[in-house]
């Protein structure tokens, strides 16, 4: 069942696509390299080489990836120098980065449950308790919402 779309928006048509959030963030993350070097730097990977060889892209695509992930404000350049070396550069989420983090662990769990037959071969757990993580949509009160619980409205 879809979420019910109120108002304006009930006419599907008359929506205006230029402005959806949701094409506007795949502009930046739609790419299969750029939501598996999201993956790495949640994963710890901070280095151009780390992040090309974990990810398995040629440094061409790496090198053009992360500097529009860097450009979009998803990942910061910082230098760094192993001593004897020239200066090179890190890659570090930003603010903009780690927010996707929900994102990441969402396909990861949709990829465990309907992709792998034996659920997967990692799983995201809670440091504190060991407890599973899960993600959802709900609000503060409630545990889970389906599509069907849920409407959408013009944000005034």
């Amino acid at each position: 069942m879809p979420m019910r779309m109120q108002g304006p928006l009930s006419e599907l048509d008359q929506w205006q696509r230029d402005r959806c959030s949701i094409a506007m963030a795949l502009e930046i993350v739609g790419t299969k390299s750029a939501v598996l070097l999201l993956r790495e730097a949640f994963y710890g990977t901070t280095r151009f080489d780390g992040f090309a060889r974990r990810v398995g892209i040629t440094e061409s695509v790496a090198a053009k990836r992360l500097k529009e992930l860097v450009d979009a404000g998803v990942f910061e350049k910082r230098p760094y120098q192993e001593p004897g070396d020239r200066t090179r550069h890190e890659y570090v989420l930003t603010e903009m980065g780690t927010a996707l983090l929900p994102v990441i662990v969402a396909l990861m769990q949709w990829g465990d449950a309907y992709l792998q037959e034996d659920g997967g071969p990692l799983r995201v757990v809670s440091t504190a308790t060991g407890e599973p993580v899960a993600v959802r949509v709900g609000t503060r009160e409630d545990a889970s919402l389906t599509a069907e619980d849920l409407t959408v409205q013009v944000n005034r």
